[in-house]
């Protein structure tokens, strides 16, 4: 069996699995998602070696601006173990948000935009076990945040992804040299709702 079609449950928001995970269950609002052994979203800044076998899910948001949030918790096992919000135009220009483990076995704030070729950044280190991540679109700009309360939200990073027509959003989970990764989404909501003020994601 598909392993999309291993629960009997609809994923919330209209999700559909582009790239199948290894196993999914949703349970009341909590989606729980694992990925395979060894998989990624990236493209390599250097050679431009493109990975997208990570577990992801897509809906098509609504028009105008909006804010797609969860909060996310992961059991990290491997380096860049993560789970992560996305946001989709085509294969050659995305961006997502992750709670991710560095290679030192700390846990952070990472991001990563790719237009043609991945750009990744490291925001901060996190404490906290579970942490809420935000999307929001403002007319052709894009804004990550992050909080540890889903009150007060950190700016990550501002972008515009460069690509004509329109995007999905939705969720990542990855373990790019691990033996597999699994990641927890409540509080998924995605809202027509404009980000108001950029630097206090409020």
């Amino acid at each position: 069996m598909n392993a999309a079609a291993s629960s009997g449950s609809p994923l919330p928001l209209g999700l559909a699995w582009v790239t199948a995970p290894a196993a999914w269950s949703l349970d009341g609002d909590v989606l729980a998602v694992t990925a395979a052994a060894r998989t990624d979203l990236f493209t390599d800044p250097l050679d431009g070696t493109r990975r997208n076998d990570a577990a992801l899910a897509l809906t098509a948001p609504p028009d105008g601006d909006w804010q797609l949030a969860a909060r996310v918790r992961v059991g990290f096992a491997g380096a860049w173990d993560a789970g992560a919000l996305v946001v989709l135009a085509d294969d050659e220009h995305w961006a997502k948000l992750t709670f991710e483990q560095a290679p030192d076995g700390t846990a952070g704030v990472f991001s990563v935009v790719t237009r043609g070729r991945s750009d990744d950044a490291v925001a901060a280190p996190v404490t906290v076990d579970a942490l809420w991540l935000r999307i929001s679109r403002t007319g052709d700009r894009y804004a990550f945040h992050s909080s540890e309360d889903g009150e007060q939200w950190r700016l990550v990073r501002q972008f515009a992804l460069g690509a004509d027509g329109p995007v999905r959003v939705g969720v990542v989970t990855q373990s790019p040299v691990g033996e597999g990764c699994r990641a927890e989404f409540d509080g998924l909501r995605l809202t027509p709702t404009s980000l108001a003020h950029l630097f206090d994601g409020r």
